[in-house]
């Protein structure tokens, strides 16, 4: 496994395939107020790619345009989060999508446990540790240990996608599950619009 950490923007000719792996580390949880510091990226080849964003205005086009590729699917595990934080600081849509929790939660009904350490554990036998979940993340210098963990958070998406693939399969709900993938980039723009709490479809 290579991590490699880039800062500000991807390098050049830099090519993930089809579908690239993504994850986000930022300052807290509301993008309005906490700036994104990390994206890791990953092709499900074993190795990670970092890129450190730094603070101020935001320029990296060549992460932005690979976001925005309609011919490159983006996996997520929480998607919707990740793809606020992405479109707030980087102003670009992500799509196509694919999560791997909303796969989970269409297949997995027997269990309220959708977390991508769980998920790891139980259909693919490995233990991710979660250390690292809450360190400063806006550091100017990060941890190999930090490195290490935002790497953790996409190196296995791929295999995650397959198993729930055929999970999804096997249940019927393959169409169910494109069509929520469809709407992700719309709900996370519900969500920076001001509408994170609210269900809009309830009475």
């Amino acid at each position: 496994m290579a991590i490699t950490l880039h800062r500000g923007d991807l390098p050049a000719g830099l090519s993930f395939g089809s579908v690239v792996a993504v994850d986000t580390e930022t300052m807290g949880l509301n993008p309005h107020r906490d700036r994104l510091c990390l994206v890791q990226l990953s092709a499900g080849d074993g190795n990670a790619h970092l890129v450190q964003i730094t603070r101020g205005p935001v320029q990296a086009p060549r992460l932005a345009a690979l976001l925005a590729d309609r011919a490159v699917v983006k996996l997520f595990h929480f998607a919707r989060f990740d793809i606020a934080a992405l479109e707030h600081a980087l102003g670009v849509r992500c799509e196509p999508v694919y999560c791997t929790k909303i796969a989970a939660r269409l297949t997995r009904t027997f269990t309220d446990r959708w977390g991508l350490k769980d998920l790891c554990k139980e259909l693919l036998g490995i233990d991710l540790s979660k250390q690292q979940q809450t360190s400063d993340w806006g550091a100017e210098a990060l941890s190999d240990e930090q490195l290490a963990y935002a790497a953790s958070d996409v190196l296995h998406l791929h295999a995650l996608k397959a198993k729930l693939d055929t999970l999804l399969e096997r249940e019927g709900r393959a169409e169910f599950a494109k069509a929520a993938f469809q709407f992700l980039p719309s709900r996370a723009r519900l969500d920076l619009a001001g509408w994170s709490e609210v269900d809009i479809f309830e009475h």
